[in-house]
């Protein structure tokens, strides 16, 4: 086969073994409650300031 070619029918198996086998993605398993806290000694205009100061190098 080609460079981007594929066979149809090895996505249709694939697919279907999957849903045989009953495997889901649970997209809440790893959910948190909470609050982040972040404290700096760094005020924020610096760095801003200083992130210009990266792009420009």
């Amino acid at each position: 086969m080609g460079f981007g070619s594929y066979d149809e029918s090895e996505q249709e198996d694939a697919t279907t073994d999957t849903e045989e086998e009953g495997e889901a993605v649970n997209v809440h398993e790893h959910d948190h409650d909470g609050d982040v806290n972040v404290e700096a000694d760094v005020d924020t205009d610096a760095l801003v300031d200083r992130l210009g100061e990266m792009r420009e190098e």
